[in-house]
């Protein structure tokens, strides 16, 4: 299945600040010239246009691995077919929206209430936290270019225990999870209230998922969208987009400009 971009997408623009979100919003107030050190850097770097396009990924299974198809069938020593009939139908979807806490999670898991190690559970999934073959790389380069880039995923609070294993956040922030936000993807409010929030046109977003109904959402609200495969498919799909990818510099290495 091919990658999918918006059919009229505004990739000129992703070259400039867009109408909302103009250079001078992005201002701090100006500083004397004696001002030096981490607050004079601070203001040198607020001082520069926003630089488009904003990149918004899914985590688990983009990012991350998702423990869920092979690591919590065997927590609970089931096939994943006896796991899917004998889950709750909502609970997980639930807990990820943020309408019930992890205690309410640990009542309702199981349709017929039966009792679970929850601790050992979350011990389980926090063991099999990876980041996927090659992901790291991409994310330090979009970094390293100072592109803007947000998590954007169906998640419950349980991503602070990602962070804490793999430290996501020295490459994106946390800021569309969908435990704070109440709602999950595909919903398309989930997607224009991103927009809203960043003060961009969707046209200036990358999308990037491994699930192509996510990925469609996207496309319907006028985001690109990238069908992520594996790290070297994205690699060259954001390139293909124009996004400029930092060459990694191995220590003791010397970059080529």
């Amino acid at each position: 299945m091919v990658s999918l971009i918006p059919r009229a997408p505004c990739f000129a623009s992703f070259l400039k600040p867009t109408a909302h979100a103009s250079p001078c919003s992005l201002r701090l107030p100006a500083m004397s010239s004696s001002a030096t050190g981490p607050v004079a850097s601070a203001a040198a770097e607020a001082s520069r246009p926003r630089k488009m396009p904003v990149l918004l990924f899914d985590i688990m299974d983009t990012v991350v691995l998702d423990p869920f198809y092979h690591h919590i069938p065997a927590f609970f020593q089931m096939s994943m077919k006896e796991l899917l009939e004998s889950k709750h139908p909502t609970a997980w979807s639930e807990f990820e929206m943020g309408l019930i806490d992890e205690s309410e999670l640990a009542r309702k898991f199981f349709n017929d209430g039966r009792p679970f190690d929850l601790e050992g559970l979350k011990k389980c999934m926090v063991k099999a936290y990876e980041y996927i073959d090659g992901v790291e790389d991409i994310l330090c380069s979009l970094k390293k270019n100072n592109y803007e880039v947000h998590a954007f995923t169906n998640y419950p609070v349980w991503y602070q225990l990602i962070e804490e294993k793999l430290k996501l956040s020295n490459y994106l922030s946390w800021t569309f999870c969908s435990c704070h936000i109440g709602k999950r993807k595909p919903s398309t409010d989930f997607y224009l209230g991103a927009v809203d929030h960043l003060n961009i046109d969707p046209g200036n977003c990358i999308f990037i998922d491994d699930r192509m109904v996510n990925v469609e959402a996207a496309l319907s609200v006028g985001m690109a969208g990238l069908h992520f495969k594996n790290a070297e498919v994205l690699k060259n799909e954001l390139c293909a987009l124009g996004v400029e990818l930092a060459p990694l510099v191995l220590q003791g290495e010397t970059e080529v400009q």
